[in-house]
């Protein structure tokens, strides 16, 4: 399969995009087309030795940057190293969109140029997070801040169909992210939503879950409005990030910590790597025509490799073709 790779997308692009591309391909086989200006392209490729009939570079001269308007940069810059990296998906000359440039680009693009799925009303921002208990994931990550209630059933279908096609998991539970676990806690949005996700046949809808229960991984699917998934997203990694360095700092401060220390020290990077980014790659834009994976912004190569995998285990699992074939059957069969 090929992946089409924005160059140019990132804090580190071009020289981690094209070192990323090139770990993937020795990995996992798959083929590679770096959009970006060539000339920049071709020269970060040439400090590595890869099999170049798997990689090659389409020319393009624009950046969209951070500070621009996402929807008119798609639709002005034509010529920018993601909108191009969107058409190869659009006209079938690659299977999946890799990126870690702009976000509001990001989801433009997959909105305008590939285009929703039949029946999908909105896209969502989806990412394997782990939990104590397993991996879960949350829908939506930040694509939309507001929603209707129904928006938030769909969230759920494109979910359950994710577990079912790439982790293997037959009756995926979902749930809904709320300040309490009774059925007449939140507001009009989630009371709305509640309703509506314990009537859908198709889906395993367990209830509200509280914020203070999302890390548990007991649930699969956890379906929320955009603004809410985002600041669980952010709170979690910094959370995360900064547990481990009180830890650190507390172990370091005295003889007996540095002892201990020594001994928990595989534990804690098996933790750490856990935990990290890096190793999902990022999060997949359901419900859209296609395979479009948003890396970090401040991916590194190992970061881009694994989001290149993770477009790689979406065509393969044929996730698409499964959940437009249920979308337009309306069936959504729980196991």
């Amino acid at each position: 399969m090929r992946i089409a790779l924005d160059g140019m997308g990132g804090d580190f692009a071009p020289v981690e995009t094209v070192k990323g591309a090139v770990e993937a391909v020795k990995a996992y086989g798959v083929e590679v087309t770096i959009t970006g200006p060539e000339e920049i392209i071709r020269a970060e490729l040439e400090k590595y030795t890869y099999d170049k009939s798997k990689i090659d570079i389409l020319d393009a001269r624009e950046v969209i940057s951070l500070n621009e308007s996402p929807v008119m940069a798609i639709r002005r810059k034509k010529d920018s190293s993601l909108r191009r990296a969107m058409d190869l998906v659009k006209e079938g000359k690659a299977q999946a969109v890799v990126s870690a440039g702009s976000t509001g680009a990001l989801l433009a693009g997959g909105l305008l140029v590939i285009g929703r799925v039949k029946g999908v009303d909105r896209a969502a921002l989806a990412a394997l997070m782990p939990g104590k208990n397993g991996h879960f994931m949350i829908i939506d990550l930040g694509a939309n801040a507001e929603v209707k209630p129904q928006n938030l059933v769909e969230f759920a279908k494109m979910g359950t169909v994710y577990f079912q096609a790439i982790q293997g998991v037959e009756s995926p539970q979902v749930g809904l992210v709320n300040i309490g676990a009774e059925e007449e806690k939140g507001n009009e949005l989630t009371k709305a939503a509640y309703q509506l996700l314990k009537e859908e046949s198709g889906i395993r809808f367990i209830g509200n879950v509280e914020p203070r229960e999302v890390s548990d991984g007991d649930v699969e699917i956890l379906v929320c409005d955009g603004f809410t998934g985002n600041v669980i997203l952010k709170m979690y990694e910094g959370v995360v990030k900064n547990l481990m360095a009180m830890i650190k700092e507390a172990m370091m401060s005295t003889t007996r910590g540095k002892l201990g220390g020594l001994l928990v020290k595989p534990s804690l990077k098996a933790f750490m790597k856990n935990h990290d980014y890096k190793e999902e790659g990022g999060a997949c834009l359901l419900g859209v025509d296609g395979i479009v994976v948003k890396a970090h912004g401040t991916s590194d190569a190992r970061a881009f490799m694994n989001a290149i995998r993770q477009g790689k285990r979406f065509h393969e699992s044929g996730y698409l073709e499964k959940f437009k074939e249920k979308m337009e059957a309306g069936n959504f069969p729980v196991a």
